[in-house]
């Protein structure tokens, strides 16, 4: 089954209910879409399945015991050369590939493989592989050559297998068109089902099944074929759809008689002549040709582009194509499809958790006509086809070591697996998933640390609602849980205003009927995604999921009017830019803001945290600059702070600004201290909180960095000289000539770091007695502290000479005063590349380095960060640059320096302390380079710190 049907599955559930005993087998719709395949081994008649029975079930359960021996073993495969093969059969007595060859089958295909060579009922098929896509994208869109003669002699095989014959009105073969990347891409490539009927196979088709069966799917397959091959618009099928139940006075499809459906197929293949001007390709080689090029299209798609795009998917060769012979879902009350996990992928529950329909196929779950049912319904429906479904999922678990996601079709109480994958999973789900996983005997701790993706304890950390009781009143609405977490924002209707909003810096809720794969851009820019169709397994559930955006899906409770921009929810109107909070982890839907809560480590996630801490050995610590912040990261995991920004306490309060701005605008000398020892008991008392909340951890503390412009007012130039003028009993004409000497062309580049404290050394002084004050009336109130300071901004040995020597001075007159002393360490932040040039010289004045990646990336590359948004969405585009170099470290630029800074720095003083305080110390491909560069610890924002030690520890799993 394609990714998008997966994802698009049920998409307007409201809610995984069991219904009551006389109407649980009753036809039951499916909305996946595209969920059935068809295809019977040649020992059974083409449609004519022995029934299921009884008897038969010691038979299945013995088999059952069977595969999960073999299961435990290394998979069969067939042994033939790979080295220019490019299609690979599946199925019956011969699988020529494995779950080892994602990159080469997808994943889809390697893992249709795997489950044939295991034993599970796969239907025959073939894969055509991603290198036969990547030559197709080379060859100007065009089939390489030799291909096409390749997949019709793989298809002789599965022709064999069948007893059928692509064509055959007789014996017909139907065949699926699905595509599969290494990666899954839910819902961005595309589907073909039903493939090989035509006017003389649907007769044939209809004598061995029904007329009402057979014309149904060849309707299917004019729609699907029109859109996805013929880029014919669905809008114009669902048309004729509409009209022809209008004049015939139903409402659902499944109302309409195999007379309608014939009147209705014909209706289909005028829409070809309409939009395109040529009648509908009946030759099914012919049509198997045109979709395999169809889904080696979609790989180039737009949206394909886009999600691979916002996911940083790159090194892929293209997509594979599976063809596999089709099973049928909707052939009566015995037959079904579905979806399901083997855990639930939200909280992570050990409880098969999916959707069901019975008399389906996939695409009527996307049409929204039925709401599919609770797994339950099958087990009272088809007992032994669910019998064996549970028992092939604990096989695959077993097999996989994983949580699996798998999509099957029941033919006639004929149970076949159509698919299986690691399934997706939110946040909490992945580290209750690993952690039982662990204590189920199934991996060892270092495999669970890799199934938690860094991203997944992103999502854990971001914000609840403070008090969920509090609330209820202004719940207006309640949908289904798709997605958990907690968002707040404003509400917008579009893909193209959710992101121009998001750019502007607002909140957005996406509030949409049901999202596309189009809608992807969108969907990433938003806080939140609301929708009123789509059921746990939808598009939106699933993309929501794997980016930890809260979802709530399927309230069918909401009226959306795109045009008017506004939703009708209840006796409630809402327009654009209203405010609505979603609860995604109870489905409610609440009227304005509510107040946000920051979560808190507790439970699955201390074990899951403290394995993950046991194995690393990168050290993790925070950027804090208060004593909230502090206590924070230490609650976070945090092992100490590795950045104390001093300036951001100057902004704390009115008087320390304007002691600050006095500081600034002081001409003199004695000004300057006047100013700085009104500063100074700020700065203790600050000091003395962050050391307090780090008990026994390392507080590194910068002195003073930023272009001292930064301290003065915004505004018109007059309201800032008469603003401080005001402030600092000086005239306005002196503090005019007072700002023209501090103007800079490039203040960032300018008078700022080291620079500040070498002119104007009581700067320096102030911060370092502050720092020591604070450090030695702490320590004498029984806290053991142990201070660490951070000269920045150093481009040669000799600006560190001078702070050091001054800082070092001041400590000893501190000690002298307050007759106690402690042990400290003065080091340096590495932001220029040309100190990571002499590191080693600077290594002899610094105890410690501490690279600033994000100035030293921009003095790399020479971008500035104030700037880069002008040209770098177009560097990204267009491939000049992989990834924000400010969000993602540029390890073959920026981290050979600090490669090369390590390694000289060490060489010179053995044991220098070596770490990274700029914003790439939470992303975790940068944390893998650091911890594999050697450095001893990182510093990242205390929300980020657990990503952190993740990232640290998969690295040394």
């Amino acid at each position: 089954m394609q990714d998008h049907q997966l994802s698009k599955m049920a998409s307007t559930i409201k809610g995984l209910l069991i219904r009551s005993a006389p109407d649980v087998c009753t036809p039951a719709v499916l909305r996946v879409k595209h969920m059935g395949h068809i295809g019977l081994p040649r020992d059974r008649n083409l449609f004519g399945y022995r029934p299921w029975n009884q008897n038969q079930s010691a038979v299945t359960f013995a088999r059952a015991s069977q595969i999960r021996s073999q299961a435990v073993m290394a998979p069969v495969s067939d042994p033939t050369s790979t080295a220019r093969k490019r299609v690979f059969t599946f199925g019956k007595g011969k699988t020529e590939g494995d779950k080892s060859m994602k990159s080469l089958l997808g994943g889809k295909g390697a893992n249709l493989a795997e489950m044939a060579s295991i034993g599970l009922s796969v239907p025959p098929g073939l894969t055509i592989s991603t290198e036969a896509c990547q030559e197709y994208q080379e060859n100007g869109k065009k089939l390489p050559e030799g291909l096409w003669q390749e997949i019709l002699e793989s298809l002789t095989i599965i022709e064999k297998d069948m007893g059928a014959n692509l064509g055959d009105p007789i014996k017909p073969l139907l065949l699926s068109v699905r595509s599969g990347a290494a990666i899954s891409m839910p819902g961005m490539m595309d589907t073909v089902l039903n493939l090989g009927l035509n006017d003389e196979v649907v007769e044939g088709l209809a004598a061995k099944s029904g007329e009402r069966f057979a014309y149904d799917s060849y309707r299917r397959f004019l729609d699907m074929f029109g859109g996805v091959v013929m880029g014919i618009s669905h809008s114009l099928f669902e048309e004729k759809l509409e009209k022809l139940k209008q004049t015939k006075g139903v409402n659902l499809d499944t109302e309409l008689t195999a007379s309608d459906l014939k009147e209705l197929v014909q209706l289909y293949k005028n829409v070809y002549l309409e939009a395109k001007g040529e009648k509908f390709p009946d030759d099914p080689k012919n049509q198997l040709q045109l979709a395999i090029q169809a889904v080696f299209d979609s790989w180039d798609s737009p949206r394909a582009n886009k999600y691979r795009s916002i996911n940083q998917i790159t090194g892929l060769k293209g997509t594979a194509v599976n063809i596999q012979s089709m099973v049928f879902g909707n052939m009566g009350n015995t037959s079904g499809t579905g979806v399901l996990f083997t855990r639930n992928p939200s909280t992570g529950e050990k409880k098969l958790y999916g959707e069901f329909l019975i008399n389906a196929q996939g695409e009527d779950v996307v049409a929204g006509i039925r709401t599919p049912e609770d797994l339950d319904t099958m087990k009272d429906c088809m007992p032994e086809a669910y019998r064996e479904l549970v028992d092939n999922c604990e096989i695959l678990e077993r097999h996989y070591k994983d949580m699996m996601d798998i999509e099957f079709t029941v033919q006639e109480n004929r149970l076949w697996m159509l698919q299986c994958r690691s399934g997706k999973r939110t946040g909490k789900g992945a580290v209750k998933i690993a952690v039982d996983l662990v204590n189920e005997g199934i991996v060892d701790t270092r495999t669970a640390i890799k199934m938690v993706e860094p991203q997944h304890l992103d999502q854990l950390l971001h914000p609840q609602f403070e008090n969920p009781s509090a609330y209820k009143e202004r719940v207006i609405a309640q949908g289904l849980p798709a997605s958990p977490g907690a968002a707040v924002g404003q509400i917008v209707f579009n893909t193209d205003d959710a992101e121009a909003w998001h750019a502007q810096g607002k909140s957005v809720i996406l509030v949409r009927t049901e999202t596309s794969p189009e809608d992807v851009g969108g969907m990433h820019a938003a806080v939140g995604i609301l929708t009123a169709r789509g059921g746990m397994t939808s598009h939106a559930a699933v993309v929501a999921r794997g980016w930890g955006k809260c979802c709530i899906s399927g309230c069918s409770e909401i009226r959306v009017n795109d045009s008017n921009k506004l939703v009708v929810i209840g006796d409630k109107m809402l327009t654009e830019g209203e405010w609505l909070s979603l609860n995604g982890s109870t489905g409610e839907v609440i009227l304005g803001k509510e107040p946000l809560s920051p979560p808190a480590l507790s439970g699955d996630l201390e074990t899951f945290m403290s394995w993950a801490d046991d194995i690393r050995h990168l050290k993790v610590m925070a950027n804090a600059d208060t004593p909230e912040d502090a206590m924070t990261a230490r609650n976070n995991g945090a092992e100490g702070i590795g950045l104390c920004r001093t300036e951001h306490m100057f902004f704390a309060s009115d008087d320390r600004i304007k002691a600050v701005r006095k500081m600034i605008m002081a001409v003199t000398v004695e000004q300057r201290k006047e100013a700085l020892d009104q500063l100074l008991p700020y700065q203790r008392s600050d000091f003395e909180g962050i050391f307090r909340a780090m008990d026994g951890l390392p507080v590194t503390i910068r002195l003073l960095d930023p272009p001292l412009h930064e301290f003065l007012p915004e505004g018109d130039l007059e309201e800032i000289v008469s603003e401080l003028a005001s402030e600092t009993n000086m005239t306005e004409d002196e503090v005019f000539s007072r700002i023209e000497k501090l103007s800079e062309v490039n203040p960032m580049l300018g008078f700022r770091g080291c620079r500040l404290g070498i002119s104007y050394p009581e700067l320096t002084e102030m911060q370092a007695r502050a720092i020591f004050q604070a450090a030695v009336a702490m320590n004498n109130q029984g806290f053991t502290v142990i201070p660490e300071i951070m000269v920045p901004l150093v481009g040669t040995p000799q600006e560190l000479g001078h702070q050091v020597k001054l800082i070092r001075n001041v400590a000893a007159k501190v000690f002298s005063e307050m007759g106690a002393s402690l042990i400290y360490k003065v080091g340096t932040m590495i932001e220029i590349p040309r100190a990571a040039l002499v590191a080693d010289e600077i290594a002899m004045e610094a105890e410690f380095f501490s690279f600033g990646t994000n100035d030293l990336t921009q003095m790399t590359f020479g971008y500035s960060r104030d700037d880069v948004g002008k040209f770098l969405p177009v560097y990204l585009a267009q491939g000049i640059l992989q990834s924000d170099p400010f969000e993602v470290l540029d390890q073959k630029g920026v981290g050979q320096l600090i490669k090369l800074a390590t390694e000289k720095g060490r060489k010179a003083r053995p044991s220098l302390k070596v770490g990274i305080c700029g914003e790439h110390g939470g992303e975790p491909s940068s944390v893998a380079f650091f911890a594999e560069a050697g450095l001893d610890y990182v510093s990242c924002s205390p929300f980020r710190v657990p990503v952190a030690r993740l990232a640290a520890a998969q690295v040394a799993a």
